[in-house]
């Protein structure tokens, strides 16, 4: 890089950001840079537009998915007309998510350490958890769906068959996430050097305290912004468990549809999981963006 180029306060040498060529939205180049960017968008936005706005089924596409009264009804429900109050049901979509979220760090996390193991003991522990890895990243989350919310209650066992169709929803979302951010947490944890390891045990450290205290904050510290993307897909995959017939928000505008035949529900359902997963996206960014700076900063000192 040229010795003479300008270089903002607190930027490391060399980095992306001093050049100018930094993630930001509208362009990383100055003012001349924003402003092009600027317009540059206005203009492919509104060619956009008006290809939808002058498309000869237009108005028909308008009343069937952004009518407003269509969403306006749908967003609050009317049970006595036969169908619910898409608004509300988003909160199921929430709390699954949520209850599932905890499950999935915890149980990913025991799955990741299993098989990063070299304990002989474990030998066939590890080899389930490798089997329980690859048949849950192979096999499609609806049809794990339906094995658990059809499947299980049809065994007639004890407790396990009479639970609510949301548990069997959380429980399949579960296992089938737990396969993927497990391999997320092995990266994480291949991340750290040996030399880190080995230095904890210099200081008297047990391989199970090296562990905690030195190798899992490193690990967690580099997997957040992946974990990060894969709960975005994981609030997004909550309007599977409807196929189970839980009224959740999915599942709340399909009734709405198929009672007034019109689309505009699913309009606001998207609308609400947008406003959910847009922010997270946009927290998810800022930690990569950050966690490259600090890498850069790194390797300029």
């Amino acid at each position: 890089m040229d010795a003479n180029s300008p270089v903002s306060p607190g930027q490391p040498a060399g980095s992306f950001v001093a050049a100018g060529r930094g993630p930001r939205l509208l362009g990383g180049g100055g003012t001349g840079a924003t402003v092009v960017s600027s317009v540059s968008t206005i203009v492919v936005l509104g060619i956009l537009v008006a290809i939808i706005l002058l498309a000869p089924g237009a108005r028909a596409v308008e009343h069937a998915f952004f009518s407003p009264t269509d969403m306006w009804q749908s967003f609050i429900g009317n049970p006595r007309k036969g169908y619910y109050s898409v608004g509300a049901a988003i909160w199921l979509n929430i709390r699954m998510f949520l209850v599932a979220e905890v499950l999935i760090l915890a149980l990913a996390l025991l799955v990741a350490l299993i098989r990063q193991s070299a304990s002989p003991a474990l030998f066939p522990i590890r080899i389930l958890a490798t089997g329980y890895v690859d048949f849950f990243r192979g096999v499609p989350l609806i049809l794990v769906i339906f094995a658990l919310g059809f499947g299980v209650p049809a065994l007639s066992l004890p407790v396990a068959s009479s639970q609510p169709d949301v548990v069997y929803g959380v429980a399949a979302l579960v296992l089938s996430y737990c396969a993927y951010v497990s391999e997320v947490y092995r990266a994480g944890l291949n991340s750290v050097h040996q030399s880190q390891v080995a230095a904890a045990r210099s200081l008297g450290l047990s391989k199970s305290t090296a562990l905690r205290y030195v190798v899992l904050p490193q690990a967690v510290r580099n997997i957040i912004p992946p974990l990060l993307n894969d709960f975005i897909s994981l609030q997004k995959d909550t309007a599977l468990v409807g196929t189970l017939g839980v009224i959740e928000a999915n599942k709340a505008a399909s009734i709405y549809s198929e009672t007034v035949y019109n689309f505009s529900s699913f309009t606001v359902a998207a609308i609400l999981f947008l406003i959910l997963t847009i922010p997270l996206a946009r927290f998810t960014d800022r930690l990569i963006e950050r966690d490259r700076r600090r890498r850069l900063a790194g390797g300029n000192r």
